[in-house]
């Protein structure tokens, strides 16, 4: 069986394909830039009026140059569909000065830019210029989606459902979705709009990289541990027992000092942290279903996972298939094989 493993952040896109009649090692990789870096760039550089069509996508740096771009004087006018990856919320995208318009909707007068957050052809073109053909027999997805629901703020929403999902121990990989994805996960569900004749697993970005860094060969002997996976945009935590995730804190990654994440753990290995003070901190929020027996190791994931070394955690850096980058793609992976 071949996979196609795309993990979108906010950074890089971190791709594998993967062969099961071999070893994981010799998968073929890549590290690129993400799709969002690569379109705000495209908006920096442009230099007039735009229109922007496309799907729902990660926003981060496309937010930032749209609004650069606002500044500079000039208009922008996006799609309803593309105008959510402001924000979910479109009269708030209005009160920004972007003119939304139909999805239907055509501006052939204007310069356009596409959004989406998978281009399976950039993909396959990259691959060919070595001489690999980029055939699979299943495709894995992950990005990180908040979810949506009219009247409540993204950061509660998102631990809402994370909450219903840990109303016991689960297993990472239970997090991943294969077909149907809930419709309040706007921009999975715009991921499988832009994928069509596909039929991928989709999974938050988080917790692939969480489950990923289960298949290290290090992390696989350890009964209690702490995973972190601090990224460019978002830290998140998860307590785990016995393979089982029983507790999660996420927070915005620039927010956080050694200082503050020591005592952020501390609190999640003794189950006594609350949604509401890393909330109010200008985090996403917490849950915990119930204290550790006792943290062996913080298993750490990320590209900014040097913050790490200026605690007094012992630390492991989780690297599946023998590279650091790969635990989204590796826990996307170990999905698809469960299912």
């Amino acid at each position: 069986m071949k996979i196609l493993a795309v993990d979108i952040g906010v950074g890089t896109q971190d791709i594998m394909l993967y062969d099961s009649d071999d070893t994981i090692e010799n998968s073929f990789k890549m590290v690129m830039p993400s799709p969002t870096r690569i379109i705000a760039e495209k908006i920096k550089n442009y230099h007039n009026d735009i229109f922007i069509n496309g799907n729902t996508m990660g926003g981060g740096p496309i937010n930032k140059a749209i609004k650069n771009h606002l500044d500079r004087g000039y208009s922008v006018t996006m799609t309803e569909s593309a105008a959510k990856t402001v924000r979910d919320d479109l009269d708030r995208v209005k009160k920004l000065g972007i003119r939304i318009i139909p999805d239907n909707e055509k501006h052939p007068e204007i310069g356009s830019i596409e959004l989406k957050d998978i281009d399976l052809d950039a993909i396959k073109e990259a691959f060919a210029k070595f001489d690999v053909e980029m055939d699979f027999d299943e495709l894995g997805i992950a990005v990180q989606d908040h979810g949506y629901k009219y009247g409540l703020g993204d950061r509660n929403f998102r631990f809402m459902k994370i909450k219903e999902k840990l109303n016991e121990p689960r297993l990472p990989e239970e997090f991943a979705f294969h077909g149907d994805v809930p419709e309040y996960f706007t921009r999975m569900n715009a991921v499988l709009k832009s994928l069509r004749g596909y039929k991928p697993t989709l999974m938050d970005s988080k917790f692939a990289s969480v489950c990923g860094a289960t298949c290290d060969e290090y992390v696989k002997d350890l009964e209690s541990y702490i995973i972190m996976d601090i990224g460019n945009g978002h830290t998140l935590a998860a307590s785990c027992e016995d393979g089982k995730i029983i507790g999660v804190f996420e927070h915005h990654t620039r927010a956080l000092t050694a200082k503050k994440l020591q005592n952020l753990v501390k609190k999640l290995e003794e189950g006594t942290i609350t949604h509401e003070e890393v909330h109010e901190d200008g985090g996403h929020g917490a849950w915990v279903t119930g204290p550790m027996t006792k943290c062996e190791c913080i298993v750490a994931t990320g590209p900014l996972r040097e913050l790490l070394k200026q605690t007094d955690f012992k630390v492991h850096n989780a690297a599946p298939a023998g590279d650091v980058m790969m635990t989204g793609p590796a826990g996307l992976i170990k999905s698809i094989i469960r299912k």
